[in-house]
């Protein structure tokens, strides 16, 4: 055998070694489900809500649930539309913005598959330090804090009502700045880095169940009208099986359940219902309306 002919041999053979390794290697990573969440709250708390959901939705699947926390929320989006994500926790802009990116992409657009109930009639609080403070025309001249930029319920909704309200926050507050995260706003406010500032009720409340928050300081002055938010969204090209698999895993979900309990109380939810892309038309006019979304 010539000096050629070894060589091509040595290499089929080696291919033929790795091929199990290769496969083994390609059906694991198949058989996995990669999960994040929009960052609108501190990453380790993140992972904490999603640890026990995670193990279920393994359960349920048959699949190993990986969760990668994201630096910020246009991070979600792009990861849905390079196909580097399965599933995700968006908020309703969030969502908006990734249906928007994703159309036309190898990745298919995305798709809203549940929300939780309390997510069809969604608030935003209104939170200050200042005792003066006590409706949006007080806030004229004054400092004011929001969340994310892509945030519904700590920026867009908000934003929209206010403008709903004839008061700009660019023209009309003498600055504005964003947080980043809904539990930041409120340190923000009560630290006296922003005269007011304005969070999702669900986070609001959470806060001030564990006492996180000083109520005898910090106080609501306003909430804004209901509207969907929050959904778990899948990639569009997504495996259908798989699909349905998630959706009835979640639907599943009881907090009578002792198994369930757990994981409804840290989603804070009370049950999750279908979710469509419809939902979010409402999201997606008051972005336009608000110079969001062009």
């Amino acid at each position: 055998m010539n000096h050629t002919l070894r060589r091509l041999a040595l290499k089929g053979a080696l291919l033929f070694a790795l091929a199990p390794a290769l496969a083994g290697n390609l059906s694991a990573q198949e058989n996995t489900l990669r999960v994040s969440a929009i960052p609108d709250e501190a990453p380790t708390e993140l992972q904490r809500k999603f640890a026990p959901l995670g193990k279920y939705l393994e359960k349920e699947t048959g699949m190993k649930v990986v969760f990668t926390p994201v630096s910020d929320y246009a991070a979600v989006v792009e990861s849905l539309a390079t196909k580097k994500l399965d599933l995700a926790w968006l908020g309703g802009f969030t969502y908006v913005q990734a249906k928007i990116r994703t159309q036309g992409t190898t990745a298919g657009t995305a798709i809203p598959i549940v929300q939780r109930e309390e997510d069809a009639k969604f608030t935003s609080k209104f939170i200050t330090a200042d005792p003066t403070i006590k409706s949006f025309a007080d806030l004229k001249g004054r400092s004011f804090a929001f969340g994310s930029p892509s945030s519904t319920s700590g920026h867009l909704m908000p934003r929209y009502f206010l403008q709903q309200a004839n008061l700009s926050p660019d023209r009309d507050f003498r600055n504005v700045a964003f947080s980043g995260a809904h539990d930041a706003t409120v340190a923000f406010v009560a630290a006296g880095k922003a005269d007011a500032g304005v969070l999702n009720a669900s986070v609001w409340d959470k806060l001030v169940e564990t006492k996180k928050v000083d109520t005898d300081k910090v106080r609501v002055f306003a909430t804004t009208p209901p509207y969907f938010d929050y959904n778990w969204t899948v990639r569009g090209d997504l495996d259908p099986v798989i699909v349905k698999k998630l959706t009835d895993a979640f639907l599943k979900l009881d907090p009578k359940n002792p198994e369930h309990a757990e994981i409804m109380a840290l989603q804070r939810a009370s049950k999750f219902i279908p979710s469509k892309k419809e939902n979010y038309d409402g999201i997606e006019q008051a972005a336009k309306a608000a110079g969001l979304l062009k």
